[in-house]
């Protein structure tokens, strides 16, 4: 375990150079299902069922049981609400914002253009939002065992590191500007190329912490399906998405002396921080749905790895209060490099996902009008430390990037596992106007380190529809009861802290639809 948080710490140490981490991997494959206002009512299962725009984001085998052709539309609306524990202490924040579910037209071969048996063919071509990163998170507490400062020690001593020059001007995204403004410092008694180096937190008197982070963008799925029906029995399909990212987070984190002390040469520092992730990667989707009797339906579906071309955007400044040592400085990456924000291409490759579930459909006839409703479950496991970063072809091609990223990589496969997520849910129809229920749970991506590492999802949700003369209204509510951890830093050799988090999500969608 030593071995792997040594790795971890060295990633965090080197941000300096490199902006990806981690848990960039994780933002990007941790996610929950979005689609239609009724599949979202049904818990997300939908790798069976069919009959549903948003099978083309699941199981494209679904679109095989369409007989006409639909339009759809389905904005939605968000509400987050964090409670974050620190230290013993309680803070809380939320964020608010639109969304859009699964939208756009699904083509089905008409029955009079069907053969004899019922088989078919139907194609789409659809948008959804698979992931939103809107969030805002606030921690703090009171701290007597460490400081974000010693981050910066650690990579100095990492490096080697004795020379006060190279640290004035190596390390431009943090550990330079916390030197240049005294939150770190030389230790008296050194010598040119010779020196030691210290914080200027007072640690064993108390340092309140704060942590502040703000978060925006998502990640827009543009698809095109395609599935073929064969006797009514067999359904074959396959989607090709283009995934757009965009992805920007603003943080900043602040200590301050936990005294009334104005002559301990620390007041507080803190240290601002923003990223902007932009990309576009492409993914196949492959499902097939067999129907042994006409009222079960059994489907299995494989997601293949997204590749991302990803462009990261950052920047860094510190601010630094003394007191009457240097009084208050300040300094960002720009006055060190000369220019505004960094930049950095790379490549990442998602985990896969393999999906099987069943349903069952009550009084299933060829007209679907006269069904009454079905129950529906899905399983899908995913390995989220299949995750991996790699250089990007027309990018940075030297040996520390590529040794960077194989670090990278290995430290994913040692903090990251496989997990299982569960969904279930059925309908009632009520002639023209259906109820819906479902839940569903995602498991835990983290290993056990030591530190409190463990998160899970589980959401409840609800919904009514409405299906007459070709018109069809789906009003859903979803609510996500979310546990993860944050870590403001880590550090190899001092004791450090997570904030234990604990979200709900109010997620309110409405899909408009039309037969053509």
């Amino acid at each position: 375990m030593k071995r792997y948080l040594f790795f971890i710490c060295l990633l965090i140490s080197v941000q300096n150079v490199f902006s990806q981490e981690p848990a960039d991997a994780l933002r990007y494959s941790w996610i929950t299902s979005g689609g239609s206002a009724r599949q979202q009512a049904i818990g997300g299962a939908m790798t069976s069922l069919g009959g549903d725009i948003s099978a083309t984001f699941v199981n494209p085998a679904g679109l095989g049981f369409y007989r006409t052709g639909d339009i759809v539309i389905t904005p939605g609306y968000n509400f987050l609400n964090n409670k974050s524990t620190y230290l013993s202490r309680t803070e809380t924040d939320k964020k608010n914002n639109m969304s859009f579910g699964a939208t756009g037209v699904v083509l089905g071969t008409g029955m009079d253009n069907r053969k004899k048996d019922g088989s078919g063919v139907a194609i789409s071509f659809a948008f959804n939002r698979t992931a939103s990163f809107g969030n805002n998170l606030l921690y703090r507490g009171l701290n007597n065992q460490s400081s974000y400062s010693q981050k910066f020690l650690e990579e100095i001593q990492n490096n080697n590191d004795k020379d006060a020059n190279s640290v004035a001007t190596n390390y431009p995204n943090g550990t330079s500007l916390a030197f240049n403004t005294y939150w770190i410092d030389t230790i008296a008694g050194g010598s040119s190329g010779n020196y030691q180096f210290k914080t200027r937190a007072p640690i064993a008197t108390g340092l309140i912490q704060e942590n502040a982070i703000a978060e925006k963008g998502g990640i827009n799925e543009f698809a095109i399906g395609a599935a073929i029906n064969r006797k009514s029995k067999y359904f074959f399909g396959a989607t090709l998405g283009i995934p757009v990212i965009s992805y920007d987070r603003n943080s900043t984190y602040t200590e301050a002396d936990a005294t009334s002390n104005i002559n301990n040469n620390f007041d507080f520092a803190s240290i601002t921080e923003n990223l902007h992730t932009t990309g576009v990667g492409l993914n196949l989707k492959l499902g097939f749905i067999y129907k042994p009797q006409e009222y079960i339906r059994l489907g299995l579906a494989v997601h293949t790895p997204t590749f991302y071309m990803l462009t990261d955007k950052y920047g860094t400044s510190v601010t630094t209060n003394t007191e009457s040592y240097k009084n208050q400085l300040e300094q960002s990456a720009s006055d060190i490099t000369g220019t505004n924000d960094a930049g950095f291409k790379y490549q990442l490759m998602s985990p896969y996902r393999i999906m099987a579930s069943a349903s069952y459909v009550l009084r299933e006839i060829e007209d679907v009008t006269r069904q009454k409703g079905f129950i529906t479950a899905d399983i899908e496991f995913v390995n989220y430390k299949a995750s991996s970063f790699s250089v990007d072809p027309d990018g940075d091609q030297s040996q520390s990037t590529k040794d960077y990223f194989k670090q990278l990589n290995k430290t994913i496969d040692n903090i990251y596992k496989p997990a299982f997520n569960f969904k279930v849910g059925g309908e009632l129809k009520f002639t023209t106007i259906m109820a819906r229920l479902g839940a569903a749970y995602y498991g835990n991506p983290y290993q056990d380190l030591g530190h409190g590492e463990k998160g899970s999802r589980f959401q409840l949700s609800g919904g009514l529809g409405y299906r007459n003369k070709g018109v069809f209204v789906d009003l859903t509510y979803v609510h996500t009861m979310g546990k993860d951890v944050h870590f403001a830093y880590r550090l190899q050799n001092n004791p450090f802290y997570g904030a234990q988090i604990k979200s709900t999500n109010g997620n309110v969608l409405l899909t408009v639809g039309f037969k053509i």
